[in-house]
């Protein structure tokens, strides 16, 4: 899998990741954390930015690094790593999240891009690292034991149908 890369979101991506957007919007995944309509490309981008290096943060927000998935010019999919656990990242969002655009999964692409995250959340200071995936999702919970995820606990999660699981990696 070592043609697949992770890059940041670019001014001439808006058009592709948008679609992408669209696509695990069916699924009830944010694939453009923090995008709307109303929103300028080039500000999300630079939230994006602040949140990297860790400044101007907006309450609830940590330092993170939002990245996407490139194979051949085209983004399959995307990841967040966050650098630092808050409330809610603790007890069910965890330090990394990935997805896969629908026509590019099952071909080792989230084994991966979850592979890759954990490089990145260690060289940004994260030894133990708390990856969390639906209950329902047993895809994701495969990637996460191939990536050697240890399942803590299932939690509830207030006011949504599906419980989250748990792991931890390192």
């Amino acid at each position: 899998m070592s043609d697949l890369r992770l890059r940041p979101l670019r001014t001439d991506d808006e058009a592709e990741a948008l679609r992408a957007h669209e696509e695990l919007a069916a699924d009830g995944f944010e694939f453009v954390l923090g995008w709307s309509p109303e929103r300028t490309w080039a500000d999300l981008l630079a939230q994006y930015e602040r949140e990297r290096v860790g400044l101007a943060l907006p309450e609830g927000r940590v330092p993170a690094a939002f990245l996407v998935a490139e194979v051949d010019g085209e983004i399959v999919g995307r990841l967040s790593v966050r650098f630092a656990l808050n409330d809610w990242l603790a007890a069910y969002g965890g330090h990394v999240g990935y997805g896969v655009r629908p026509a590019h999964r099952r071909r080792g692409y989230a084994t991966e891009i979850l592979r890759q995250s954990l490089v990145l959340a260690r060289a940004g200071g994260v030894d133990r690292v708390l990856v969390t995936c639906d209950d329902d999702n047993l895809a994701s919970a495969a990637t996460i034991e191939r990536c050697g995820g240890v399942l803590e606990d299932v939690r509830e999660q207030p006011g949504e149908p599906v419980a989250k699981r748990r792991y931890w990696i390192g």
